[in-house]
């Protein structure tokens, strides 16, 4: 996939919470990505969690000095179904944490991520987003920021060409609905060209 060391050591620690604090979550973004194929070099990791406020605090101290975060914003970004982030310091990563917005597709997202194990050695196990899924946040992302991101439709356009006849269109489909981009899964599904 790409050289995991300093993600998983990120990492680690973050899982390891949502574990102790009974969580649910899952990776996305260009890891979930990469991990199916569609490789690229990263300094974030991007992960959907369910974390509520009652929870807030009980996070934000679950972390060494090594980590930046701030607790207000985790609260913040709970109370407003966004997004907010830790950056290990010693090597510079990024975790996003998107609190999930219990949307169709965020619920179906989250039960339908596997368990596969990410890094050398013995890495860390963790939920990664299914391929199809990955495509229609993706999708997501491209239509919120104004269908400018060429990387994100290179993701996507790439994990199509890789994937191919394996894909639930149908799922992704459906998904894609209920969020607003049915036609750019059209699009991506139509041929290899560009939007």
């Amino acid at each position: 996939m790409m050289d995991t060391d300093d993600l998983v050591t990120a990492l680690a620690p973050v899982v390891a919470t949502f574990y102790r604090l009974g969580v649910r979550y899952f990776v996305g973004g260009s890891v979930a990505s990469s991990f199916h194929g569609a490789i690229r070099s990263t300094m974030d990791v991007d992960v959907v969690s369910e974390l509520p406020v009652t929870l807030a605090e009980a996070f934000a101290t679950s972390f060494s000095t090594d980590y930046y975060l701030s607790e207000e914003a985790i609260r913040h970004a709970i109370q407003r179904k966004s997004c907010f982030n830790l950056i290990h310091l010693p090597t510079a990563y990024k975790v996003d944490v998107f609190v999930s917005r219990g949307r169709l597709f965020d619920e179906r997202a989250m039960d339908r991520a596997v368990v596969h194990a990410i890094g050398s050695g013995q890495g860390v196990a963790v939920p990664i987003a299914t391929a199809e899924d990955s495509i229609v946040s993706k999708l997501e992302w491209f239509r919120l920021t104004d269908e400018t991101s060429e990387r994100q439709w290179d993701d996507v356009r790439r994990l199509v060409e890789l994937l191919g006849d394996s894909l639930d269109e149908d799922y992704m489909r459906a998904m894609a609905d209920s969020i607003g981009v049915r036609d750019l899964v059209e699009t991506l599904l139509s041929g290899p060209g560009t939007i």
